[in-house]
């Protein structure tokens, strides 16, 4: 929502808003571009009808008094996704969707399309480097690329964010239970991403991930105008800790790995390919993708520990990206931590889909904030649940994060990758190697 804000600022409308709680990097953020609220909290008697229209985000509650208000005055409201679509209704909308890897996928796209010089607007669900922002909204591109989340659009309307968006280009790159306060079962949630294919555009297009079963299953029951490809691992090879693609135009070296990453790539490759982009061009700009922040991303490194943060959580991704590092260093010793952080995570139903995800790492960590539990109201799990569940007698479990930080120190040796896992931020724990 912040970052719409400064996108719509920057083309020159008067933007104001509201929140009873404001963090950074959205505090700074707004105040950099003179948009910080002067209070935090809610009021209803700044609504007037010389307003054009309110935007309502997701976590915003139904009985929200400014909600109330501009209901009252009969003011136009928008949900984000509403108004993304509202701009992008005249232009070619790519959509990027799937439990994991939509940001990284997006976020390729359109690194790709920067550097081949097309104008694009854009939605990134985070930062990306050397990218302005998370949202660019203009009148001069002909071409949006949307990363498109399945969470739900907003309190008055509870279908999830990429349904609103109908796109030409889809992208679908797996699906794995997530949300679970919201999708109460595995079908419920995967007849989401049947919907949001139904909703693609006539004679549109749908790149998918062939390796993933419950994809090729959406797929196999789309509309029959729809033209869909599939994309799997390219061929590749890892070279002295380098990662190199085999392609007609010869190896090229790229700055991320694992299949995921790989993965990722090739429906970035499809995708470009169906927007004009020539495949030589795609390569030589795609090697320098370094990747979107905190997507395996190195964060310290010293002569003998290297320190990776990603934003892994979902049960697939932590255990591909336990196998990414571990195929990248080999005869390294691999530290892998994990944080349960979300509503799914924390869920004792839940936590037996993590079976096995960190098998192949050499020492098993995983970490939880009680005050966590407690704020989303969830039944505490107790530390042998969480063993459990993990199916792993090597695992050990932390609810205080200083001990969690001493064990780390206590496992460090010569040439040892440790990996720090969570959409959360481990209690503010210092990752960088000297600071351990």
């Amino acid at each position: 929502m912040h970052n719409l804000a400064i996108a719509l600022h920057k083309n020159g409308l008067i933007i104001t808003g509201s929140d009873d709680h404001i963090f950074d990097p959205a505090r700074t953020n707004l105040k950099n571009y003179g948009l910080l609220p002067d209070q935090e909290g809610w009021f209803p008697e700044k609504l007037t009808t010389e307003l054009d229209a309110v935007i309502l985000g997701m976590h915003a509650r139904i009985d929200n008094p400014e909600l109330a208000r501009a209901r009252e005055l009969g003011l136009k409201i928008f949900s984000f996704p509403e108004f993304i679509y509202e701009h992008s209704k005249g232009k070619q909308r790519i959509v990027v969707g799937g439990s994991h890897g939509k940001t990284s996928i997006t976020g390729m796209i359109l690194h790709v399309m920067k550097l081949s010089g097309v104008d694009t607007d854009y939605l990134l669900g985070a930062s990306v480097p050397g990218v302005d922002g998370n949202v660019r909204l203009s009148d001069s591109a002909d071409l949006m690329i949307i990363e498109g989340d399945e969470y739900l659009t907003s309190p008055i309307d509870l279908r999830p964010k990429f349904h609103l968006y109908k796109p030409h280009i889809a992208v679908i790159s797996g699906i794995a239970w997530d949300h679970i306060n919201v999708f109460k079962t595995f079908s419920d949630y995967k007849m989401q991403f049947e919907i949001f294919v139904d909703l693609i555009e006539p004679q549109g297009k749908l790149i998918f991930c062939g390796e993933d079963p419950e994809v090729c299953d959406v797929v196999a029951a789309c509309r029959k105008d729809i033209t869909s490809e599939a994309y799997t691992i390219p061929e590749h090879i890892i070279r002295d800790g380098v990662t190199y693609l085999t392609t007609a135009y010869g190896e090229i070296a790229l700055s991320v790995f694992g299949n995921h990453n790989l993965q990722n790539i090739e429906a970035a490759r499809l995708v470009c390919l169906s927007a004009g982009i020539r495949g030589e061009e795609f390569y030589r700009h795609i090697s320098t993708w370094k990747g979107a922040y905190n997507r395996l991303t190195k964060i310290s490194e010293s002569e003998h520990v290297t320190i990776f943060r990603d934003f892994a959580h979902a049960p697939s991704k932590v255990e591909a990206t336990v196998s990414a590092v571990r195929q990248q260093y080999p005869g390294f010793q691999c530290i892998a931590c994990l944080e349960l952080h979300t509503y799914s995570s924390l869920s004792k139903e839940f936590i037996p889909h993590y079976n096995n995800t960190l098998k192949n790492c050499d020492v098993p960590f995983v970490y939880f904030n009680p005050h966590a539990v407690e704020l989303k109201k969830l039944e505490m799990p107790s530390k042998e649940e969480i063993f459990n569940g993990f199916n792993d007698q090597r695992v050990m479990v932390f609810t205080d994060v200083s001990l969690l930080r001493q064990e780390i120190i206590c496992r460090l040796r010569d040439k040892t990758v440790v990996l720090f896992m969570s959409s959360g931020n481990f209690d503010h724990l210092k990752m960088n190697v000297n600071e351990l």
